[in-house]
């Protein structure tokens, strides 16, 4: 995955998750429990934290290009996304408690994004050792 569409994917992202917060404080508010609206802003909130991390991403993959850690972060980070903030919202207008099992699984995909970044930190971000 390309640098420019890590970028464009993460501003989509977090474009959307405005939106969508937007939508749930003003037209949702009326309709749904206060429980499902809790659900339906961590969806929310975890999309656009992560739509940023995107964009950091980006950021940095552009500096590093070889850096192909740096793409498996952007992978786990859009996988984590629909998985985990996806699941939220269908759990919120479906009702369809099965979908909660779904949610986890972007969770630990957020989990190991960030943990790969970490290694990737250390192991393709660092200067490298040129003998002096």
């Amino acid at each position: 995955m390309k640098p420019q569409t890590i970028l464009a994917l993460g501003a989509l992202s977090a474009f959307l998750a405005v939106g969508f917060g937007a939508f749930g404080a003003h037209g949702l508010k009326p309709i749904l429990s206060e429980s499902q609206l809790g659900t339906y802003h961590t969806a929310v909130d975890y999309q656009l934290y992560h739509a940023l991390a995107l964009v950091v991403v980006a950021a940095i993959n552009f500096q590093f290009t070889n850096a192909v850690a740096l793409k498996w972060v952007a992978i786990l980070f859009l996988a984590g996304t629909i998985l985990f903030s996806g699941s939220l919202y269908l759990l919120v207008f479906t009702g369809t408690k099965y979908l909660g099992v779904v949610t986890p699984v972007g969770g630990l995909a957020f989990l190991a994004g960030w943990l790969l970044l970490v290694w990737a930190a250390f192991k393709q971000l660092a200067p490298h050792d040129d003998g002096n």
